[in-house]
């Protein structure tokens, strides 16, 4: 009997999708921030793993520099980093936007050069255009991917400004 134990649980830590772990089961829905008429929601779409994102202050008057927090352990090692931002609203395509966080010759934080396993943990200001988040629903679809098009973290927001 103890065999069969150690190898249903071998099997849970090999295979978590076929032993009913995560299988099918989205990622926990988490709050950016709330405060005041709006409110910032994600869940991550990586299928393999979920992430730590927060905002210092919630205000539907975007600062051009605001405090955030990210965390996330990597999957694969980062030389370059990409993000992809694409804004939704009522079904239409709003933005999209595309920016390198960080490339060989120039890296702009410090987490661009780390490995496999490593952690990148982040709090601090991040630069963009200063405005007023207009009424409504708006969807966010997030990805960080290396240069070799690996999804470091993906990410469904919805900001909902009334």
């Amino acid at each position: 009997m103890k065999g069969f134990t150690a190898a249903l649980f071998l099997g849970t830590l090999i295979f978590p999708s076929c032993s009913g772990g995560s299988g099918g089961r989205a990622w926990p829905t988490h709050t950016v921030c709330s405060d005041s008429g709006l409110e910032v929601l994600y869940q991550s779409c990586d299928p393999l793993q979920d992430f730590g994102f927060s905002i210092e202050k919630c205000s539907k008057q975007l600062k051009s520099n605001i405090n955030i927090r990210f965390g996330i352990i990597l999957r694969e090692d980062i030389k370059e980093l990409f993000l992809d931002l694409a804004l939704m609203s009522q079904g239409s395509s709003v933005l999209n936007f595309s920016y390198p966080i960080c490339e060989v010759a120039l890296p702009k934080f410090s987490f661009c050069g780390r490995r496999k396993g490593e952690q990148i943990y982040y709090a601090g200001p991040v630069n963009n255009p200063e405005f007023t988040i207009p009424q409504g629903e708006y969807q966010i679809l997030l990805e960080l991917y290396t240069e070799k098009r690996s999804t470091v973290a993906c990410a469904n927001a919805t900001i909902l400004c009334s």
